[in-house]
């Protein structure tokens, strides 16, 4: 039966979407196969709904946010990266603002926006796009993929296949794991997957009392079995049954493994990161003399948000009523230790429903990383989630679908017309 289409890819997602526009454009019939009623679901609502695009660090800075093997990815950042990702889109009528952190946002604050663009731009290069079209299993002869079976019992015939499904956070968008069986009845081999840059879950009652307080400018120190092995500075927010906020989730995204075999993890917040235990002494007491007839809660405000306050005086045993000149050294002690470690016991990840991404995926063992072909079949490709590698919050993980999405929709193309 001969091959109506040059190339079909599996995954209405970034990657998908994107591999299909430059597999287009390099003169690929193209069919794009996704399960859901519309494509780019999840892309819709990235970012609180605002998109963050890309970031815009360093070449080295970008594979530092990147794991677990993230020199797998230079050649394919060498062919499309941050700026190519920034003139594309404003190409295609969406422009772009650089925010804090270099995170890259679409002028108009819109995700759908950003998901119109890229879907009316793949339809005008001539990417035909099927919805509601769920992918069963990959046809192959030997080492050939041969075609698609999809839901009910049609098979699809093309040259080349780009599976591009996702992970399996966000199920809800369609991004459900669907591609991780399709890849391991071809002989990939698929490590572990878990939520990442998810919220996590603590022991107690502390952070659900202080439910919706954010912190920013503090440090978050990570203990696995009473040794410090990690640390991260910015923003975070207490929640009902535990932290969250951008230092949580990429914290949680590096620990997830740690997290989820139980170990005990603990992170601690350090409220006072830019004083070392001698200039904090100092500013306690200092703040102590000037205000000596203060209520210690009144105090407190210097050196706290008014949420946290009550909290505090509880977990330090004080009366919140007595006199700043009557707090002994043991009590000034106290304070000092627990604004340098707030701690808090980890006790659980969130699930995938709330995770932004999924860590783990296919193999990168069996993947050609200048082209994204798969090593047991040539004509099969790989892009964005679905893959063995992830990236910390920040427009990270959207350029790595971008940019294997590139590659791997021109190299499937070129194989095709070859």
């Amino acid at each position: 039966m001969k091959s109506q289409y040059d190339l079909i890819i599996v995954g209405g997602g970034p990657s998908g979407l994107i591999a299909g526009c430059f597999a287009a454009k390099s003169g690929a019939k193209v069919l794009l196969l996704e399960k859901m009623r519309e494509p780019l679901r999840k892309l819709k609502i990235t970012g609180k709904g605002r998109c963050n695009i890309t970031n815009t660090a360093s070449l080295p800075e970008f594979l530092n946010e990147t794991g677990p093997n993230p020199n797998f990815l230079k050649p394919t950042f060498s062919r499309f990266f941050n700026n190519d990702t920034i003139d594309f889109f404003q190409k295609i009528g969406v422009n772009t603002v650089v925010e804090r952190g270099g995170r890259v946002f679409p002028e108009s604050n819109s995700a759908v926006d950003v998901a119109n663009k890229l879907i009316d731009y793949a339809k005008n290069c001539g990417v035909e796009i099927r919805c509601n079209s769920k992918v069963k299993r990959f046809h192959f002869y030997e080492n050939q993929i041969t075609g698609v079976e999809i839901v009910p019992n049609t098979i699809l015939k093309a040259k080349t296949f780009i599976l591009a499904t996702g992970g399996a956070s966000y199920p809800a968008t369609g991004s459900s794991g669907d591609g991780y069986p399709i890849a391991r009845e071809l002989g990939h081999k698929v490590t572990s997957i878990r939520p990442a840059l998810v919220p996590i879950e603590t022991k107690g009652e502390t952070a659900k009392k202080l439910q919706g307080l954010s912190l920013v400018n503090v440090k978050v120190n990570v203990w696995v079995e009473g040794k410090k092995v990690d640390e991260e500075f910015g923003e975070m927010l207490f929640t009902h049954f535990g932290l969250s906020g951008p230092i949580i989730l990429s914290l949680s995204r590096r620990h997830n493994e740690t997290i989820q075999q139980k170990k005990n993890i603990i992170f601690s917040i350090d409220l006072k990161p830019a004083l070392d235990e001698q200039k904090l002494k100092n500013r306690l007491q200092r703040d102590l003399d000037e205000n000596g007839k203060a209520k210690l809660s009144n105090i407190f405000r210097k050196w706290l948000p008014s949420k946290l306050i009550p909290e505090f005086i509880r977990l330090l045993n004080l009366d919140g009523e007595k006199l700043a000149n009557q707090v002994n050294a043991e009590e000034k002690k106290r304070i000092q230790m627990l604004l340098k470690d707030f701690s808090f016991e980890v006790t659980a990840l969130r699930p995938f429903s709330e995770a932004i991404i999924t860590s783990g995926g296919i193999s990168l063992d069996e993947i050609n990383s200048k082209t994204l072909a798969s090593k047991i079949y040539p004509n099969l490709f790989f892009a964005g989630e679905t893959l063995d590698i992830d990236a910390n919050t920040g427009g990270y993980n959207l350029q790595i679908a971008f940019s294997t999405g590139v590659m791997a929709g021109e190299q499937a193309a070129w194989f095709a017309l070859a």
